[in-house]
This record gives structure tokens, C-alpha cells and sequence, in this order.
């Protein structure tokens, strides 16, 4: 049974703040690249690093002993302590303002920005807002908001479910099989020890998944990193995306985009084709 949640307490955190520095090393940039199916190669000082490198740099570490079941911090600390068991990266937005580089000292800034509940089909909804602002040595690099979902465990479809709708056309696509190590090379890269991305039974016999669940990141790297391609490599100014299901292990998914007046439509999409996440870019 999952505790009471008391709206007014948790929404005592918006407004914390934490910083935290890192270094853009050339390991690291191989290390992601390789795992965006990019060309490795050997990064030097001064190469771009891939737009999303900044999801990798300066995570916080705690100790075993202060881990959760789920692999996670314990609740409390810097996000508000939300006593549902399911958490998840629902979307956000990006403004990419200048590449981060080889050897650049980053430092980001992270702040709560607001905490709300909502009800939904699969129960009880609370989302989190988190601030981000990400500099190098040259100023301002990246702009974001997280939006953090936490929800209840539930069994079986949601009431009232529809069908999906026909999957989209693209006029631009590439596939992929999300691949089990895959999915660890990114928890690692990103020191991610939410269980539901490599323990098997625990996302399978605790939070009844049929399988691994695919990092919400890793699908927005893969899709930023596509726009960024069909624009001769420059990374959208905007970019706000949102999660719409689960995708999981062992499938064949594709990244996805369409033109647009305003820019570009992109999703990543299961093997049926239905977008597991949808995001807009703008340059």
C-alpha cells in the first residue's frame, strides 16, 4: 500500500537548488557516441561532444546504503520525497544555446520548479518540474526543463483504453533493436541505477513490465541527434518532447522525422510502429 501523498509537503521543495561540476572527457564522448550508434573515433580537446553529453556529467553518487529498492536514492534530498513507487522521465524541453567540448569544465544548475498531482487512467499522477542550466567555459550552453513523473503500479490495461491510431509515415527514418546491452552501456554512461533498465525480475515480478524498459533519454539523444543530421549537424534551438509508453527490450524500434513549416515532427516508434515518444524541434 503506498503512503498517503501530501501535496502541500511536497510542494515545499520547489525552489531548492543544486550545483554540480564536471569535465567533458574524451572517453566519455567515445563511450556515447558508440552507444548513439555514431562513428567513435578519437575526440580530442575542442571536438563537440554529442548535444546530449550533459546528461552523463555530474550525477549524483550516494553511497549503497542509501539506495531504494528501485535502485534509486532513497525519496527526500534535492527531488521531494513522492511516495509512489513508479518514477519516470515523462519529457521536458531543451534550448541548445553552444556545444559542450573535449575538456570543457561544465557546471550545472538545478532547480525545482514546481510539483503538481493529476489523475489519470493508471491512477494517481505527480509530476515534478526540475530547472536546468548547463555552462562551459564560454557561457550558457543548455537550457531545460525535466518533467519527472511518479505513478502507481498498476495491473493490466487502463480503463476505457482506445486502440493506438494507424502508426504515422515518415519521410525520414532509421531503426534500431533495443539491444539489453545497449540499454546497460547508457545506465552506465549516465550512472543510472534505476533497476527497470537492467534487472529483468525486478521490473518484470515488482513493477509487472513484460521486460526492460528503454531509457526516455537515450530515445530524446537518438531523435536530437537525427534532427541534427537532417540540418547539415546543427542541434534545434527548441526542442520539447514528451514520453507517450514504454518501450522495451529486445524489439526492433526506429527514430523517426517529418518536416514541418516550423521545423521538424520527430518520434521514436515500437516494432508495431506506435510512437513510444514525440518531440518537436525548431531551429
Amino acid at each position: 500500500m503506498t503512503e498517503k501523498l501530501d501535496i502541500d509537503h511536497l510542494r515545499q521543495w520547489i525552489g531548492r537548488s543544486t550545483e554540480a561540476t564536471d569535465i567533458v572527457t574524451a572517453q566519455l564522448v567515445k563511450g556515447l557516441r558508440a552507444t548513439l550508434f555514431q562513428e567513435v573515433g578519437e575526440p580530442k580537446k575542442g571536438d563537440a561532444a554529442p548535444f546530449t553529453v550533459h546528461w552523463c556529467l555530474a550525477q549524483p553518487v550516494f553511497p549503497m546504503s542509501m539506495l531504494g529498492p528501485d535502485g534509486h536514492p532513497t525519496r527526500g534530498g534535492f527531488l521531494p520525497p513522492v511516495p509512489l513507487p513508479r518514477r519516470m522521465w515523462a519529457g521536458g524541453e531543451i534550448e541548445f544555446l553552444e556545444p559542450l567540448r573535449v575538456g570543457d569544465e561544465s557546471t550545472r544548475t538545478s532547480r525545482i520548479a514546481d510539483v503538481t498531482v493529476k489523475s489519470g487512467s493508471t491512477g494517481t499522477l505527480c509530476f515534478v518540474a526540475v530547472e536546468h542550466t548547463v555552462t562551459s567555459p564560454r557561457g550558457v550552453a543548455i537550457r531545460e526543463r525535466q518533467d519527472i513523473v511518479y505513478r502507481e503500479i498498476t495491473s493490466g490495461a487502463p480503463a476505457g483504453a482506445k486502440a493506438p491510431p494507424p502508426p504515422p509515415k515518415a519521410q525520414h527514418r532509421e531503426t534500431h533493436v533495443s539491444d539489453p546491452v545497449l540499454l546497460f552501456r547508457y545506465s552506465a554512461l549516465t550512472f543510472n541505477g534505476h533497476r527497470i533498465h537492467y534487472d529483468r525480475d525486478y521490473v518484470t515480478k515488482v513493477e509487472g513490465y513484460p521486460g526492460l524498459i528503454f531509457h526516455g533519454p537515450l530515445q530524446a539523444a537518438l531523435i536530437i541527434e537525427m534532427a541534427a543530421r537532417l540540418r547539415a549537424g546543427k542541434a534545434p534551438k527548441k526542442f520539447t518532447y514528451r514520453g507517450l509508453q514504454p518501450l522495451f527490450e529486445g524489439t526492433e524500434f526506429s527514430v523517426n522525422a517529418n518536416e514541418t513549416e516550423a521545423g521538424m515532427e520527430l518520434w521514436t516508434a515500437n516494432a508495431e510502429g506506435q510512437p513510444t515518444m514525440k518531440g518537436t524541434a525548431v531551429w
